[in-house]
């Protein structure tokens, strides 16, 4: 019996490491800048040009129209995913990358919650795991930097940013679960950069910060690495190796550890680790419980 390749590493799974290694290497980007002065309000416009040029061309590719069926839906899910992105982004900027990316893995608290309140779906017992384990988590996250003054406490502010991007990813990705029943998924893709990119040129106001070329590349970067982690994520779910590859997602944390320590010189604390293999186990229980139950 022939061994294959695809045999030993599905594609879907290979497509779920590719989007996790873009993610991870636009939030590397989103730092990056940040770090030369660049606010980010600019860095979610630069993504978002980006982003809608390559989506538009997305959508005229397929033949369909640009502004779907259910447009105020579709402008909603552009507004909540455009400030979700922009307390992400902030989060990036401010925290360490391993954190930052790990308090993003909160978001199936939130979204079973809302999917129980607006889609009427059931809580089963492996979500209330995953909240309970996601809690004590970030408990064992967060809970060292309470009365603490030492350089490596975090920034409860920006947790607390963190949180609320999560908890608008969530927002979104309810939405787009209702939205998926109408539109296509290019043009649920191509809302979200066309209302992010007003809404952040707006608030930049005098903020404005003009980069040179380099800089320029490394916004486009962040552009182009969205795209790609977009990419991937959406190969993979049209494979049937989707469900198991899903849990794949969750090596973006080992990527954004790397980065962080080869690109900033982060060191992760022995309570991230601890609270951060939590949230990843309540969240890995949370995906294979359900398809348990399903069958």
């Amino acid at each position: 019996m022939t061994t294959t390749f695809d045999s030993i590493v599905p594609v879907g799974v290979r497509y779920m490491v590719l989007s996790a290694l873009g993610f991870a290497l636009m939030s590397a980007c989103v730092k990056y800048v940040s770090t030369y002065g660049i606010p980010v309000f600019e860095i979610v416009a630069a993504r978002a040009l980006v982003s809608l040029v390559l989506s538009y061309l997305d959508v005229k590719r397929k033949g369909i129209s640009v502004w779907g069926h259910n447009r105020p839906l579709l402008l909603l899910r552009g507004i909540v995913g455009s400030l979700a992105l922009i307390c992400v982004y902030y989060a990036v900027t401010t925290l360490p990358l391993a954190e930052a990316t790990i308090l993003q893995y909160i978001h199936p608290i939130f979204t079973a919650l809302l999917a129980f309140w607006f889609l009427k779906e059931s809580i089963q017992k492996s979500t209330i795991i995953c909240i309970v384990l996601s809690i004590f988590g970030l408990t064992f996250m967060v809970g060292p930097t309470l009365g603490s003054n030492t350089a490596e406490s975090l920034p409860l502010f920006s947790v607390g940013i963190a949180l609320l991007g999560a908890f608008g990813s969530s927002i979104a990705y309810v939405i787009v679960r209702k939205l998926s029943q109408t539109e296509d998924s290019s043009v649920i893709i191509f809302y979200f950069p066309l209302v992010a990119l007003p809404v952040s040129i707006l608030l930049i106001g005098d903020d404005f910060v003009m980069p040179d070329w380099y800089l320029t590349m490394m916004l486009v970067l962040v552009g182009v690495f969205t795209q790609i982690g977009q990419l991937g994520l959406t190969k993979a779910m049209q494979t049937q190796a989707a469900g198991k590859a899903s849990a794949y997602s969750y090596v973006q944390i080992v990527f954004s550890i790397l980065l962080g320590l080869a690109l900033f010189n982060e060191v992760p604390t022995v309570w991230t680790y601890i609270g951060g293999s939590l949230i990843v186990i309540g969240a890995l229980v949370n995906t294979f419980g359900k398809r348990v139950a399903s069958k």
